[in-house]
């Protein structure tokens, strides 16, 4: 197309210059081509360069952002506020303690965040700033396409703050992932500007093949702790059991889990050929590395249409953008004449017009930063390779304390059979009279009541419903935020309830027990007896998780763990 408008461009400009020769006037300076077909729409941009890939990048990345901060705020308060499970207030005095009662370069090594430096006596009030500072931000880049390293700067602060206090409840393996993702954002942007196509600041090839090392350690790093891990994975059968014992099952799943054993099969060996073969497409040029980016980003949406993993799923497609370039992704954006992609097919002869001048001084600068970045995630991978070489590879595992550079895996194991804790209460004297009704709690999402349907949230999280399946296939001695929120359940604490899908005391009496039992699950047959009676779920009791607790004989138990002690609302 910009060849096409050019020679369509020359005989016209040639012929006013002969018609003002012939004239006896001075010729007239041909005039300059536009780039563009004859109707006025955008060409295609050239291949190799990637303007229109940047501003992808950056609203996915500002999206998946604000998905995390809307999860902060609607249940940090809960989780680790004044009242939450563990307060992060205890937990930075305890790091402040070990440290000899100062906030030294240590402290701050072992768990940087700027609360450090904020007042403490509000911390409720702390966390949720930090929340909709980041709502905020977040927002404007995704709306507006438009960042700055200023702005990505402050998100990537904002959530490493709140990961760094977050204890159990942030351990899982996205959030580093999405702060090393947003690290990397940083690098995309101009210093100060704010434009979708900043003047003289084109996205630098080192921050892009940045994404694309990331997006090669984390799906490597996935495949090869699954062959090193559960032997289900080399006999082809752990997908005979995930959509069952998945954190978070959807309706999907249900329907899954029945499939064929041949199906099955067939899905674990996909599985392997995504994870430990394609991505190496990415080192053999750039249709190859098209290609991996297409079944990168299919394969995570079908992780996202069967489970409910978070947002891990979604935020593992963003660096596989990367792989595409402006030409790969033009029909993501508008012909319109003036608008994005035409802009960017009439700043192509500039750049390069321009790259025979003698550079600026910001250019040099800039080159400088792009470099010095480029050593620094090189220098951060030595011991991520060595831990991708090992026989004995760990995953979601940081070696800096910034989490710029990290190891990730998925999955290394599979849980063969469904366990859940459901919490019950009663209104009894005695909790051990036969008599006695015990009534159940339901959470927002994991399974519970068995004619529920399962639910569909990605790429929201509940927290608690995820580490509630983690301590299913553990002891509360283990888990002892899982007695802490027996007795804000016992206080009726509406904070606390706010976590929970259904309160079976709601509008009277708190009960006077909790206690937890333990349960095996497995899902009815679709058209079976069950399913029949419109029940999803089938479950079969395993015991006593923990045993009946009231809140009078908690109060030791609060008191030296120097949590609040629960006061009935």
């Amino acid at each position: 197309m910009l060849a096409a408008g050019s020679d369509m461009a020359a005989p016209s400009a040639a012929l006013r210059q002969r018609r003002a020769a012939a004239g006896g006037g001075a010729p007239e300076a041909p005039e300059r081509a536009v780039a563009g077909p004859a109707g006025g729409g955008a060409g295609p941009p050239p291949p190799g360069t990637f303007w229109l890939t940047r501003i992808v990048l950056l609203r996915s990345i500002a999206l998946l952002y604000f998905v995390a901060f809307l999860v902060a705020y609607h249940q940090n308060k809960q989780l680790i506020g004044e009242k939450g499970l563990l307060p992060c207030k205890l937990y930075l005095q305890d790091v402040k303690k070990y440290f000899k009662g100062k906030i030294n370069l240590d402290a701050l090594s072992y768990a940087p965040t700027i609360i450090w430096f904020l007042d403490w006596s509000d911390m409720d009030s702390i966390l949720d700033y930090l929340s909709l500072l980041g709502l905020a931000t977040s927002a404007f880049v995704l709306v507006t396409g438009c960042a700055n390293m200023v702005l990505m700067a402050v998100l990537w602060v904002l959530y490493l703050s709140l990961v760094n206090v977050g204890q159990i409840w942030y351990s899982f393996g996205w959030e580093s992932q999405l702060l090393e993702t947003g690290f990397l954002g940083i690098f995309l942007c101009p210093l100060w500007t704010l434009s979708r196509l900043p003047q003289h600041t084109p996205p630098s090839s080192i921050v892009i093949w940045g994404f694309r090392w990331l997006i090669f350690r984390i799906m490597l790093g996935a495949g090869l702790i699954k062959i090193r891990g559960d032997r289900c994975w080399r006999e082809l059968t752990c997908m005979d059991y995930h959509y069952e014992t998945q954190p978070v099952p959807n309706p999907i799943a249900y329907f899954m889990h029945r499939s064929p054993w041949w199906f099955h099969q067939f899905e674990t060996l996909v599985n392997h050929f995504i994870e430990l073969v394609v991505p190496f497409f990415l080192f053999l040029g750039r249709r190859m590395c098209i290609v991996h980016g297409v079944l990168q980003i299919l394969f995570q949406v079908l992780l996202i249409i069967s489970g409910n993993l978070s947002f891990l799923n979604w935020l593992t497609i963003v660096p596989s953008i990367a792989c595409f370039d402006d030409v790969s992704l033009g029909f993501l954006f508008s012909s319109k004449q003036g608008g994005v992609k035409e802009r960017v097919a009439q700043m192509q002869p500039k750049e390069a017009a321009e790259e025979q001048l003698p550079l600026r001084y910001g250019c040099y600068v800039r080159k400088v930063v792009n470099v010095s970045f480029g050593l620094l995630i090189a220098y951060l991978s030595i011991p991520v390779v060595l831990n991708l070489l090992n026989s004995r590879q760990v995953m979601n595992t940081s070696f800096n304390p910034l989490r710029i550079v990290n190891t990730y895996g998925a999955f290394g194991s599979i849980t063969k059979e469904r366990t859940e804790v459901v919490l019950q209460g009663t209104s009894s004297l005695d909790p051990n009279d036969p008599a006695a009704v015990w009534e159940e709690y339901d959470f927002k999402c994991k399974p519970g009541d068995l004619k529920r349907r399962p639910c569909f949230i990605t790429p929201y999280h509940y927290r608690l419903d995820w580490l509630m399946w983690f301590a299913a296939f553990q002891t509360y001695e283990q888990n002892e935020w899982v007695i802490h929120l027996a007795g804000k359940l016992l206080a009726q604490e509406e904070e606390t309830l706010s976590l929970m899908a259904t309160n079976p005391f709601a509008g009277r009496a708190p009960p006077r027990w909790i206690r937890g039992e333990h349960f095996k699950y497995k899902f009815s047959r679709p058209g079976g007896k069950h399913a029949s009676e419109g029940r999803w779920w089938i479950r079969k009791r395993i015991g006593p998780y923990f045993p009946p607790v009231n809140l009078q004989g908690l109060k030791k138990f609060y008191e030296d763990r120097n949590w609040p002690y629960p006061v009935r609302d």
